[in-house]
């Protein structure tokens, strides 16, 4: 598996703002898009937009919140959806909401919930944390993802931007037997300070702070230069082997940036050689 692979197997990560439709109609057909869900916006918002990519022939991944499932009748009803519009791919997530509305509270609920009904989703994604979370423990993590491995595909990480604990992370999730395929979460190419701004607001805060160590960064912030995600990718390589440890592709988290974010996967998807 070289970069140029791992490059080419990337999602983008699309927010249902206003206007996000629009952005998807240059997208290429067959592209992967994930578009997330929260609470602020709720379920019925996500599937607009899943509709609207179904309808302009992209691949559809639609995130979905256990906390933002109202019950048993309302996860059916999403998913049947989901069916209708020939989606068979789903990411589930706990969700950021502060209570559920229902009875699901952690994506452990919704995935056990899936094998009790009849659905046509082949692929199902799930969460991890290379850099932790501020509300559960390291062991906590680790144990729920043992847990949800056995119901899941593949996972997809946190956005991280220090390559080194990401790869120890990864080398030892694997030592402990959690054998899923990653998809890694990358920021696309984003003017710094919005990153910066963005990721402080999602917890990604140890790996801002390493970000803000790098030489040259108060220069490219003076000079509204925006972030490579490549210099990740290489660092990323020369600590790991992605075929050993089934890293099978990138996790774009666009922030709708979605011009930008495709004209970086055009300029690199092909030009990069795993050493």
């Amino acid at each position: 598996m070289s970069l140029a692979d791992v490059v080419r197997r990337s999602s983008i990560e699309i927010i249902p703002l206003k206007g996000a439709e629009g952005k998807l109609a240059g997208v290429p057909t067959r592209t992967s898009v994930s578009i997330t869900c929260s609470p602020r916006f709720g379920l019925s918002r996500t599937l607009d937009h899943v509709e609207a990519a179904s309808r302009s022939g992209l691949h559809v991944v639609p995130h979905l919140a256990a906390r933002m499932v109202e019950g048993r009748q309302h996860l059916r009803d999403f998913v049947h959806r989901l069916n209708d519009l020939g989606v068979d791919e789903l990411f589930v997530i706990g969700g950021d909401g502060e209570e559920p509305l229902g009875s699901f509270y952690e994506a452990a609920d919704i995935l056990r919930e899936l094998k009790e009904f009849d659905h046509t989703l082949s692929r199902i994604g799930i969460g991890c944390y290379p850099e932790g979370h501020p509300k559960i423990s390291e062991g906590a993590l680790r144990d729920a993802l043992q847990h949800k491995q056995q119901y899941a595909d593949y996972m997809v990480s946190q956005l991280c931007f220090d390559a080194s604990v990401l790869a120890g992370w990864l080398r030892a999730v694997r030592d402990s037997g959690i054998l899923l395929p990653l998809r890694v979460g990358v920021a696309a190419p984003l003017q710094l300070r919005k990153l910066i701004e963005l990721s402080l607001k999602i917890g990604v805060g140890q790996s801002v702070r390493y970000l803000s160590k790098q030489n040259g960064l108060i220069g490219n912030l003076v000079l509204g230069r925006s972030y490579e995600p490549m210099d990740l990718l290489l660092a990323l390589q020369d600590e790991v082997s992605f075929g050993e440890l089934s890293i099978e592709g990138l996790h774009l988290f666009s922030f709708n940036q979605v011009e930008a974010t495709l004209d970086w996967l055009s300029s690199v998807s092909g030009g990069q050689k795993a050493g």
